[in-house]
């Protein structure tokens, strides 16, 4: 079987899928990218990929690339789009070939009625091309279902999905033996706790803050690290001094993603306080298999996947800081829950959200689809299962 990927370049994020699919019997692979890799993202961190494997063909280098890259668009038995124009999905579509499309969610910013006429051409500009398919979406954020089906129908072609960063192996009593082994400001045994991301108003960094002026109120013993760099982080370095919480907070910056894994691996706590602009938040993947007990707001697109309220760690309802406190104190509160939490998180990453897990299932998928099977019931839970349409409000408090 032919299977061909055609995104804006080969990244991180790609390239567990993509060797996982390389490893699978029977599959000839090629990823072609569009594009250079931005000087943004080089200046982030990102490792320009795109001339370091063989099986990626970089289409933009010329012409005769170009040539050979829509030959394979045209000829593979399935195509995988990610980031690419709308006429590249239109070139097998047309002709009833079978295409699959990776998508985050449409709609981020909201589908009130203020928003109405914008998505109403969004939707119509984007989606209802392939509405006939048989374009089918594996949804990397779990409002993607939601978004497609408020326009368009696609109700019986979306199935869950995500990003697949590295997965580790680790023996797990090891990996735990290394918690709680953190200090205070005032060189006092601590739990530690770690938010990581780019210091932006949508990931709300500030909410780890916050949360270390209550928690300082409340008499616990923890240290709050902040890893990452961005526009507030000036802001950030004033309010931790303006709210007494130095000896509780440390902010180091960016670092490179090797060491923020040594980081997540030494934490008991991973805070992740991102609004409905998180598409996906593959660090939430990280930190899960770095054994954290997490402690998510439910408007990221990731954790309705990924975690399980109370089992594998803690959803809190988005932008209720009363809410976010109580389940950290929850783990503050009880060792023993924030273990198994933790234990609980990793097997949830090296069990099923993989890229392992994820590239088998998908080449299922492909051959059920290619018998014109729907796929719906081919797995109960995780990748390439079926996406349930979930819409903003889906995590509620029960008030009683």
């Amino acid at each position: 079987m032919k299977i061909i990927y055609v995104s804006n370049f080969m990244n991180h994020h790609q390239l567990p899928f993509s060797m996982a699919l390389l490893n699978q019997k029977d599959i000839e692979y090629t990823f072609i990218s569009l594009e250079s890799i931005p000087e943004e993202r080089l200046n982030m961190g990102y490792e320009d990929m795109n001339h370091k494997y063989s099986f990626v063909l970089c289409a933009y280098d010329s012409a005769k690339n170009m040539k050979i890259a829509e030959k394979l668009i045209d000829e593979a038995d399935v195509a995988i789009y990610g980031s690419c124009p709308d006429k590249m999905i239109l070139r097998r579509t047309k002709r009833g070939k079978l295409s699959f499309k990776f998508s985050e969610r449409y709609f981020k910013e909201g589908t009130g009625i203020l928003r109405l006429p914008h998505n109403w051409a969004s939707a119509w500009k984007h989606l209802k091309p392939f509405e006939k398919g048989p374009l089918y979406f594996c949804c990397s954020s779990a409002y993607t279902a939601a978004d497609l089906n408020r326009y368009t129908n696609f109700r019986n072609r979306a199935f869950k999905w995500g990003y697949f960063p590295e997965t580790k192996k680790y023996n797990i009593e090891t990996l735990m033996s290394q918690k709680s082994s953190c200090k205070t400001g005032n060189n006092q045994p601590a739990v530690s706790i770690l938010w990581v991301g780019r210091l932006i108003k949508w990931k709300h960094p500030e909410a780890a803050i916050e949360l270390a002026v209550a928690l300082k109120k409340k008499g616990y013993s923890f240290k709050i690290t902040i890893i990452g760099n961005g526009e507030l982080e000036e802001q950030l370095r004033i309010m931790i001094e303006e709210k007494k919480v130095s000896d509780y907070v440390e902010l180091i910056g960016a670092i490179a993603s090797s060491k923020v894994r040594t980081y997540m691996e030494k934490a008991d706590i991973f805070l992740f306080t991102s609004d409905f602009n998180e598409g996906w938040g593959a660090v939430l993947n990280e930190a899960m298999n770095s054994a954290c007990a997490v402690v998510a707001s439910h408007a990221i697109g990731a954790v309705p996947f990924l975690v399980r309220d109370g089992e594998n760690g803690f959803i809190y309802e988005n932008g209720n800081r009363k809410h976010f406190e109580e389940k950290v104190c929850l783990l503050l509160d009880n060792p023993e829950l924030r273990k198994r939490m933790g234990r609980k998180a990793y097997k949830t990453i090296v069990d099923l959200w993989n890229s392992e897990i994820a590239a088998n299932r998908f080449v299922e998928l492909v051959r059920e689809l290619k018998n014109e099977n729907s796929g719906d019931n081919m797995f109960d839970d995780g990748p390439c299962s079926k996406a349930e349409i979930l819409d903003n409000r889906w995590y509620h408090i029960d008030e009683n």
